[in-house]
């Protein structure tokens, strides 16, 4: 093990020979981010040691998919587990892999996977529209929503906020994590009623609680606002909610609670199946009656 892990920090062997020893899962962690940590570029591991499980592993750390089946490979002999292909696809962030292999070596079953939303997909199902709308991509896993926000400086508001100076209004940071909720409401991050859906036409502000500005927030800045339910109780659901740039705390909101009413639910109609079209009949050959060979004309003088 020790020469399979030669190229890795002195913590991540110890950690692993630990493991081996006691099958105690608290070393999973540091043993994964240490395999992770080999196979990344020199100049991006400073972001594995931010404690970030949102960074992800393509965009983020440059891990391609050869890469990322050698960082399993790895894990498996160290960890003594097996880990199926099918298991890996939804393994987008650090956060996911961490969590995956954590429940791995508990021996329980892991959560259901992230799913990652490009602006493409928020953009059609909520109701709140651009030049107003304050998330650039979104994943949901079972504790809640995460979104990014990156400030381009070019948003409406700073024809206004400030003169010279832009700063993005911290009422607009609150907005930026009500659409969150607002987006984990529509993907199902609190169940309503069998047969219903949350209709996103009846889906309001309602009330915020504790909210708390941290930072000064200007373009180039990007914004990951997270959000988690506390409650919810038909037609009201409140949130806790933060948004930070890096590791530093932007806003705070202890709740940010929200109205909404349902709608039955309507399953999209499924495309039938195209079927093939009938195969042409085969040309009949058509058959000329042989030409009549014609008879020498009689002369009238024959008998």
């Amino acid at each position: 093990m020790r020469e399979a892990l030669k190229r890795c920090s002195s913590a991540t062997v110890e950690a692993a020979l630990q493991f081996r020893k006691t099958n105690d899962p608290t070393h999973v962690s540091v043993v994964v981010i240490g395999v992770i940590e080999r196979f990344v570029e020199p100049s991006l591991r400073p972001k594995l040691h931010s404690a970030d499980d949102d960074l992800r592993m393509v965009e983020d750390l440059g891990i391609d998919s050869l890469t990322m089946m050698e960082i399993v490979i790895l894990v498996e002999d160290v960890l003594q587990m097996q880990i199926n292909n099918e298991e890996l696809r939804h393994l987008r962030t650090v956060g996911d892999i961490k969590t995956f292999i954590d429940c791995k070596a508990r021996g329980l079953p892991p959560p259901k996977p992230t799913r990652h939303l490009p602006i493409e997909h928020i953009g059609s199902v909520m109701p709140i529209q651009p030049p107003f709308l304050f998330l650039n991509e979104a994943s949901i896993n079972h504790q809640g929503a995460q979104g990014k926000y990156k400030i381009s400086g070019q948003e409406f508001f700073f024809q206004g906020h400030f003169k010279d100076n832009p700063v993005m209004p911290a009422s607009i940071m609150i907005e930026a994590i009500g659409q969150l909720a607002v987006l984990a409401l529509l993907e199902g991050v609190i169940p309503v009623e069998e047969g219903k859906v949350v209709d996103p036409k009846t889906i309001f502000f309602a009330s915020s609680e504790g909210v708390r500005c941290h930072r000064i927030c200007k373009p180039g800045d990007v914004l990951v606002i997270s959000v988690k339910p506390k409650r919810a109780k038909m037609p009201l659901a409140t949130f806790e909610g933060s948004i930070r740039v890096g590791q530093e705390k932007a806003v705070i909101a202890e709740e940010i609670t929200l109205t909404f009413g349902t709608k039955d639910f309507v399953a999209e109609p499924v495309a039938p199946a195209p079927t093939a079209a009938p195969a042409p009949a085969p040309e009949q050959a058509v058959v000329s009656a042989p030409a009549e060979t014609p008879k020498p004309a009689q002369s009238p003088l024959a008998s």
